[in-house]
């Protein structure tokens, strides 16, 4: 589903009001583990993280959307109320006359200090060691707090359960429980060492993707990130994302 942003609105996107009314309160935006254990970063580890480049991402392509959709078996209903979109590309427009569309994708951004999982009532919503922010399906009671927190929109509710089971080797969707992207983590961690979407991307030869480990000054996003101008979404929020942008 595309949705048409103003360049200045898609830097701003989310929801500043909740978010800003939880740091109002002085609580501080930590990531917990199911068992309700503070998560520390593991500074010898991995720690993920996305670069868009948004001069490569093609206007109408949705390799990436398409990819995710089919590895991660999200539910799609041809519904706009009750379709999921883990990563969904959003068209933006600079306000100078006649300055070109763009489509842009919109996906988690795994921040390092996120608001989802602040609220989460059960610890449903966690985040890893690695940094990636996940849901434990079996724990979610389906509140949606965390559809509230998410200063970016993309934390999803599965009103309905899939009517297709695309990837014979994944779970179906559960519906009445909330989902986003994990950064196809069941690949990380069988050593596959792109998400599908990252994938999908580079086989259709656009490469406006790039997806790799900070804690590792030779991986690809490390090197971008250290030698371009990248921004990441609302970081006035001091979520930390660890999605960031090119050629905005």
């Amino acid at each position: 589903m595309s949705k048409e942003l103003d360049r200045r609105d898609f830097l701003k996107i989310g929801g500043t009001v909740t978010a800003g009314a939880a740091m109002g309160y002085g609580l501080p935006l930590a990531a917990y583990s199911p068992d309700g254990s503070q998560q520390a970063d593991d500074p010898s580890g991995k720690r993920w993280a996305m670069v868009i480049d948004v001069g490569k991402c093609k206007d109408g392509c949705t390799e990436c959307t398409d990819a995710c959709r089919k590895e991660n078996n999200v539910a799609h209903h041809d519904d706009p109320s009750i379709d999921i979109h883990w990563i969904r590309k959003a068209t933006i427009r600079r306000k100078q006359a006649n300055a070109k569309e763009r489509d842009i994708p919109l996906l988690c951004n795994h921040c390092d200090d996120p608001p989802c999982a602040l609220v989460c009532p059960v610890q449903a919503t966690y985040k890893r060691h690695d940094g990636i922010v996940v849901v434990d399906k079996h724990r979610c009671i389906g509140c949606r707090y965390c559809l509230i927190a998410c200063p970016y929109g993309m934390r999803m509710f599965n009103f309905k359960g899939n009517d297709v089971w695309f990837n014979e080797h994944n779970p179906t969707r559960a519906h009445g429980v909330s989902e986003s992207c994990h950064f196809c983590f069941h690949r990380l961690d069988k050593g596959i060492m792109e998400p599908a979407c990252v994938e999908a991307c580079n086989k259709a030869d656009h490469r406006a993707m790039a997806f790799g480990d900070l804690n590792d000054p030779s991986s690809e996003v490390s090197k971008i990130l250290a030698s371009n101008l990248v921004h990441a979404l609302r970081e006035d929020l001091g979520t930390k994302p660890h999605v960031y942008y090119m050629g905005l």
